[in-house]
């Protein structure tokens, strides 16, 4: 009887298997970094140490890789990374660095993705294959090195060749909203970061923070770059000034709030410039993929890293934005499936690991019809995008505000 059994459970489990009506084709990852150093620290406040100990890379997360353009070519210059180098914090290290907590958190993103992809379900070879894998990261340390350890993770050091990460140069980026590559945004947008924290209960709770903090009223701050300093300590445990502890909430909600005026999911136009050129290579990489395109016939997994600020309008345009800044190393995985029997295509989206339903689709399976549509008002061609970005008319006179949040 228990053979009987065995055997039974056996066929039940590869009928069950079989009726599996959707075949996976094609994955795309656009990750946030992990754990880095803060971009600045908030003036006049107790000081973290940010120490160079804090920076040691674990051994697991060592591959071959190198980086080039996109074409293969020599790595572009890096001006956002200049910047970083250019200054220091307090404890000897630059701001905006990946971190040893961050590099394990993308090591550990790497092998949530491996059970996936290679252990429950046999959809990639266990090794790196260039055929397969196409690694595309912004031209910043902590992006490039965040990549690398999401692929120590995801193939367990094993390739038998060295990895490519392909980069742009800075003027013509699309991987995050390019305030310095796009006119346009860079006027709507610096009009609207300057409006951001004068907007009544912004402005009135900043007011507040500085006082509890006896940070001077003429100290340029603001709730992003707070909670960006607040974070990062948090992360790494170190010391926060105690009155944060009751402003924790707070700064998490107003943050949010500002970042949610300055991308506007309501003005079709500045989503458009934020992310649609990124939007359209997404699309870009199904069509290709549904069409079985010579050119990358055995491509199944794209990976980009990316930033807080890309994955943010990246949901808002989605539909799927839950109000709540994006942690370090979160995901948004884009997967096209083949129904085996209509040999129709769909497209599942989530977000760090939680399926997602996207306003315009029928069913978390969206019809690739349905999900091009919902993304239509919003993706752009580069060439789009570019013919825009250099019209500036009918925009608010004010001078922008520096925009970087990288």
């Amino acid at each position: 009887m228990v053979v009987l059994g065995a055997a039974g459970l056996g066929s039940t489990f590869w009928w069950q298997k079989k009726t599996d009506p959707y075949e996976l084709k094609l994955v795309q990852v656009l990750f946030r970094h992990g754990a880095r150093t803060p971009l600045k620290s908030i003036p006049d406040v107790l000081e973290a140490q940010w120490v160079p100990d804090l920076l040691e890379v674990p051994a697991h997360t060592n591959i071959d890789y190198m980086v080039t353009d996109l074409q293969g070519g020599p790595r572009p210059p890096a001006p956002v990374e200049d910047s970083y180098r250019a200054k220091t914090l307090a404890g000897g290290t630059h701001p905006g660095q990946l971190t040893t907590m961050g590099m394990q958190q993308m090591y550990d993103l790497g092998v949530r993705l491996r059970k996936q992809y290679i252990q429950d379900v046999a959809f990639l070879t266990p090794s790196f294959s260039h055929k397969e894998v196409y690694i595309r990261s912004t031209n910043i340390v902590r992006t490039i090195e965040s990549a690398k350890c999401l692929v120590a993770g995801l193939f367990q050091q094993k390739q038998t060749e060295i990895v490519p990460i392909f980069t742009e140069e800075a003027e013509r980026e699309v991987l995050y909203p390019n305030y310095y590559g796009c006119k346009l945004l860079k006027l709507h947008s610096g009009y609207r970061w300057a409006e951001s924290s004068t907007l009544p209960d912004i402005a009135s709770d900043l007011r507040s923070i500085q006082s509890a903090l006896g940070i001077q009223s003429h100290q340029r701050l603001d709730f992003i770059h707070i909670r960006d300093d607040m974070v990062a300590r948090e992360t790494h445990g170190l010391p926060c000034p105690a009155v944060l502890d009751s402003w924790r909430a707070r700064v998490e909600q107003r943050a949010v709030d500002m970042i949610y005026h300055i991308f506007d999911p309501s003005n079709r136009e500045i989503l458009q410039l934020c992310v649609g050129p990124f939007l359209h290579i997404l699309l870009n990489n199904m069509e290709m993929k549904v069409q079985g395109s010579a050119l990358d016939g055995d491509r199944k997994l794209f990976l980009y890293s990316v930033h807080d600020t890309t994955l943010m309008p990246c949901l808002m345009a989605l539909g799927v934005f839950d109000m709540r800044w994006p942690p370090y190393a979160a995901d948004i995985t884009l997967e096209l499936h083949q129904h085996q029997q209509t040999k129709q295509y769909y497209v599942k989206i989530s977000y760090v690991g939680q399926d997602q339903k996207i306003p315009g689709c029928s069913d978390v399976y969206c019809p690739l019809g349905e999900f091009k549509q919902a993304l239509a008002m919003y993706a752009l061609t580069e060439e789009s995008y570019h013919t825009r970005c250099n019209s500036t008319q009918d925009v608010p006179s004010q001078s922008p505000r520096n925009t970087s949040r990288l």
